[in-house]
């Protein structure tokens, strides 16, 4: 009888490279198996998103709280401009010709 937490097998799926390099872990020792390499890496990443998560709420109470509509409408727009020609931007019209010159 095992005691602790309950567990569930999974399946994952990852890049062929980085199977091959947690099975040379494995194999060096470096990790007792792949599942527990796997386990101590989702343990490692739940707790780096649970601290900026609260880097974050941290930041929000000191600067005014969460983002207003009007904030996450600006925002949105920031970082998911509209698909079509890409943003000219603005400068002295200049370009390098450097590779298009004939020989």
């Amino acid at each position: 009888m095992v005691f602790g937490m309950a567990t569930t097998k999974i399946t994952i799926t990852l890049p062929d490279d980085q199977i091959h390099s947690i099975r040379e872990l494995v194999a060096a020792g470096r990790a007792a198996s792949v599942s527990a390499f796997v386990k101590h890496s989702v343990a490692v990443g739940l707790f780096d998103a649970a601290g900026w998560r609260e880097t974050l709420n941290d930041a929000l109470r000191k600067t005014g709280g969460p983002l207003t509509n009007e904030e996450r409408k600006w925002a949105d727009a920031l970082l998911h401009p509209p698909e079509g020609k890409p943003e000219r931007r603005k400068g002295n019209g200049s370009r390098s010709t450097r590779g298009n010159r004939a020989a």
